[in-house]
C-alpha cells in the first residue's frame, strides 16, 4: 500500500528528469526518449521512477520532456491519471523556450526553465530525480533525512566500482556525510575511505530546499555557456560544496522499502546502455530477482491493457510452447515455439519449432518458424523471418544492419525489414 501523507509535512513538488537523448542505448532511442524505453514485458523505464514517488505518497510530479517526447508524454497522459479532488496530479512539461529560443542546455537549464512551476506551487522541498534508472526507493525516508540534516541539498549515493565510476558523479564526504567534493564523470574518480576499488557514485537524485535550488539556479542561468554546463553534476552542486552551502549525501543502503528483503535491498541499475539494459532485464527473470516486481506492498505500477492473457498451445512431439525463466506478457502466443530467461512484451507470438534465449522482445514482434535467436533486443513489430538465425555470428548479425553491443548484445531496430 502506498504511504499517506499526513497534515503538517512539508510541501513536496517533484520534477523527474526525462529530456535525456539516451544516444548510448541507440538503436532503441532512435524514435522514442531514452525513459519511455520498455522494460520488463509491460512497463517503460520512466514507470519506475514515477511508482517510487507515488508508493512514498508524492503525488504532485511534473515530468520534464525534450527529447523525441511523443510516446513518453501519451504514456503518462494515459497511464497515469491521478485523482483532481485530492490535488494529485503527474503532469509532461515539454521544453516550451520560455526564457528564450533555445532548448534545455542540461538538467539545471530544464529546472530553470521550469521555474515558473515551482513559482506556482510554492513547495518547501523539490525533489528532482532522473527518469531512466532501475531501482526501489522510499522517497519519504531520503526527504527525512535531508530535513534532520538541515541541508540545502541532499544527494543519493551508491557505491559503485572504479570503472563503473568514471560514468557517474562522484562524490568525496567527510564522517557525518557532508560532500567535501564533487567529481562529474572523470577519468580517476577518487576512491572511498577504506574502501580500495570502490567509489561513491551520485544516483542522480536530489532533495533541495526551494530557495536553496532558486538561488543556485538563477546564478548558474546568469552564466554565459563557456563558463557553465547548466547541469546539475557538473555545476550546480559543484559550486554548492565549493561556496559552502550545506550539502549531504544520503546513503542509499539505509533506505528500507516495504515488503523487500535484504537481497533487494541497494539494488540500483543504470540502463544507459545496451549490455546494461540487457543485464537489467536478465536481472528479473532470475528465480529469487533483485529487483521483484512481486512485492504487492510496492507496486511497480503503469496502464491497464485489454489484451488478453497469454497463450501456450500445441502439445506434440517437437512442438510444444514453452516458456522457462521468463517474463510473458498479456496478449502473447507461445505457438509451439520454446523460450528460455527471455521478456516478451504484449501480442508477441512465437510460432512453431521456433527457440529463443536471453532475448527481450518488444510489443508486436513475430517470430517465424524455426528461427533460433540469441541474446537479442527486437524493437515494436519487427517481423522474423522462419528459419533466420540471429545472436550466434557477430560478422552475420553486422552485415545484416543490426547493431552488436560490446558484450555481443544484437539488437534489431523498429521498422527493420529483415529478408534471410
Amino acid at each position: 500500500m502506498q504511504r499517506v501523507p499526513v497534515l503538517g509535512e512539508p510541501h513536496v513538488l517533484s520534477m523527474i528528469l526525462a529530456g535525456g537523448e539516451g544516444r548510448r542505448l541507440l538503436p532503441l532511442t532512435a524514435d522514442r526518449a531514452k525513459p519511455a524505453v520498455p522494460f520488463g514485458g509491460r512497463y517503460r523505464i520512466v514507470d519506475i521512477v514515477l511508482s517510487n514517488f507515488v508508493n512514498s505518497g508524492l503525488t504532485r510530479i511534473k515530468v520534464l520532456t525534450q527529447y523525441k517526447s511523443a510516446s513518453l508524454e501519451e504514456h503518462i497522459a494515459r497511464a497515469w491519471r491521478l485523482s483532481a479532488i485530492t490535488d494529485d496530479y503527474i503532469e509532461p512539461m515539454p521544453a516550451q523556450q520560455r526564457t528564450g529560443a533555445v532548448w534545455y542546455k542540461g538538467s539545471a537549464d530544464a529546472v530553470w526553465q521550469c521555474k515558473h512551476v515551482i513559482d506556482d506551487d510554492n513547495p518547501d522541498i523539490v525533489a528532482i530525480f532522473g527518469g531512466d534508472h532501475i531501482y526501489k526507493m522510499d522517497v519519504r525516508q531520503m526527504i527525512d533525512t535531508h530535513i534532520a540534516l538541515d541541508a540545502d541539498v541532499t544527494i543519493a549515493a551508491i557505491p559503485v566500482t572504479i570503472a563503473e565510476a568514471r560514468d557517474f558523479g562522484v562524490l568525496e564526504v567527510d564522517a557525518e556525510g557532508r560532500v567535501l567534493a564533487f567529481h562529474e564523470k572523470v577519468l580517476s574518480p577518487p576512491e572511498m575511505p577504506g574502501k580500495p576499488g570502490w567509489c561513491l557514485a551520485s544516483m542522480g537524485n536530489y532533495i533541495f530546499n526551494r530557495q536553496a535550488l532558486i538561488e543556485e539556479i538563477t546564478r548558474d542561468a546568469q552564466l554565459p555557456d563557456d563558463q557553465s554546463k547548466h547541469d546539475f553534476g557538473r555545476d550546480i552542486l559543484p559550486n554548492m560544496v565549493k561556496t559552502g552551502r550545506a550539502v549531504f549525501v544520503y546513503d542509499f543502503f539505509d533506505n528500507r522499502v516495504p515488503g523487500e528483503g535484504e537481497r533487494e535491498r541497494g539494488y540500483w541499475r543504470d540502463v544507459g546502455t545496451t549490455d546494461a539494459y540487457w543485464e537489467a532485464q536478465m536481472d528479473l527473470v532470475a528465480v529469487q530477482p533483485h529487483f521483484n516486481f512481486y512485492n504487492m506492498r510496492w507496486p511497480i505500477r503503469t496502464g491497464m491493457s485489454h489484451d488478453p492473457p497469454a497463450k501456450f498451445v500445441f502439445r506434440e512431439e517437437g512442438r510444444i510452447g514453452t516458456a522457462t525463466d521468463s517474463l510473458v506478457a498479456n496478449g502473447c502466443i507461445i505457438s509451439g515455439g520454446r523460450i528460455h530467461r527471455s521478456v516478451l512484451s504484449p501480442r508477441v507470438r512465437v510460432n512453431s519449432f521456433s527457440e529463443l534465449e536471453e532475448c527481450v522482445l518488444f510489443e508486436g514482434v513475430q517470430v517465424g518458424r524455426h528461427a533460433k535467436l540469441r541474446r537479442c533486443i527486437i524493437d515494436k513489430d519487427v517481423e522474423i523471418p522462419a528459419g533466420l538465425t540471429v545472436g550466434f555470428d557477430r560478422a552475420a548479425d553486422t552485415a545484416r544492419g543490426f547493431s552488436v553491443s560490446e558484450k555481443g548484445i544484437t539488437v534489431i531496430p523498429k521498422g527493420a525489414r529483415i529478408t534471410k
